[in-house]
């Protein structure tokens, strides 16, 4: 079941019904349980309480809380997963394997490890490919749930050790795509904040905080264009020096370039309408990694990217191989 989702109305859903447009996007939701919702202000229509024959315009933001029904049109790979064996699954995601090491393309919306509503995982899956030792891969770093793309898991004890010591050495180099909203100052550059956690009504989150606050973590990134859909997007290349939460996604937001999709730290003014065709899901690749072996020498994985972030760089007409000639 995916988290809270900020959803822009279309163009074309002028004036509609708000439980008409519920109907025409999540046709498995009863109407008895949208005005549940309704009344209990889950469901919110630029933050504001809404009923269900409130008419909806172009660029509002409709606030859908988790729901246990899937949204039509709304991409088929977890849904492929839901309906598939762990072991299939698995085979399925992976890129890379040798003796010590899987490395792995996670989908979208799968979650690397168990939580709050979380009933199917990463680390909860590698329990179907044990060694025959009884060793289960072991995970070395995390994604976020909505970011897709590589995962490096240790097949052994000691591999785990020296491969957790590179993420730590800060020895990786991880290379992520992403498409924000507008376009940076600036060509390319260093982001360097510090960075807290605050409670929400929405969950947890993560601000800019002040250097030597309580709980407050240096954080480091660098970013570059790639291209642009004139001023209103742009395909950014970001590296992670640290690896705090969101780190990428909050320093994007803090260069007012906000992530699309990202139903967290996306903040766009009223006149700001969801560009057509792009589904409104975090636009966040782990596109590449390059980690010492443990055995020495160096692994170096690239992920295709997921269904929905294709789909929007053949909508703006962005080459994917611009990233390498740049």
């Amino acid at each position: 079941m995916p988290g809270v989702e900020q959803i822009a109305v279309e163009p074309g859903e002028a004036g509609m019904r708000l439980d008409r447009w519920f109907k025409i996007h999540y046709p498995g939701l009863g109407f008895g349980q949208l005005q549940k919702l309704l009344r209990s202000g889950q469901v919110r229509v630029d933050g504001g309480r809404a009923k269900s024959d409130t008419r909806v315009q172009p660029g509002q933001v409709i606030r859908v809380p988790p729901l246990a029904v899937d949204r039509k049109g709304a991409d088929q790979t977890m849904r492929t997963i839901r309906d598939r064996g762990d072991a299939e699954v698995l085979s399925q995601m992976l890129l890379y394997e040798d003796p010590k090491v899987f490395v792995f393309n996670k989908p979208a919306g799968l979650a690397v490890q168990g939580g709050s509503g979380v009933n199917r995982h990463v680390d909860g899956m590698l329990e179907a490919w044990r060694n025959k030792k009884g060793e289960k891969p072991r995970l070395v770093h995390r994604l976020d749930r909505d970011t897709s793309g590589v995962l490096v898991v240790a097949r052994t004890r000691l591999a785990a050790v020296k491969l957790t010591e590179a993420f730590r050495a800060r020895e990786t180099k991880k290379t992520y795509w992403t498409l924000v909203k507008g376009v940076p100052k600036k060509r390319e550059d260093r982001i360097s904040t510090w960075l807290a956690k605050e409670a929400t009504p929405d969950g947890d989150r993560m601000r800019i905080a002040r250097h030597g606050e309580p709980g407050a973590d240096h954080a480091v990134s660098f970013y570059r264009i790639v291209e642009q859909a004139g001023q209103a997007l742009s395909w950014l290349e970001m590296e992670p020096y640290t690896g705090r939460t969101h780190q990428l996604r909050v320093h994007a937001a803090s260069i007012d370039c906000p992530i699309i999709g990202d139903p967290k730290y996306f903040e766009a003014d009223q006149n700001w309408e969801f560009p057509g065709g792009i589904q409104n899901r975090l636009h966040l690749h782990a596109r590449r990694i390059v980690i010492p072996h443990p055995d020495g020498g160096v692994i170096d994985v690239t992920a295709p990217m997921p269904p929905h972030m294709r789909q929007s760089w053949s909508l703006l007409g962005f080459d994917e191989t611009a990233a390498e000639e740049t």
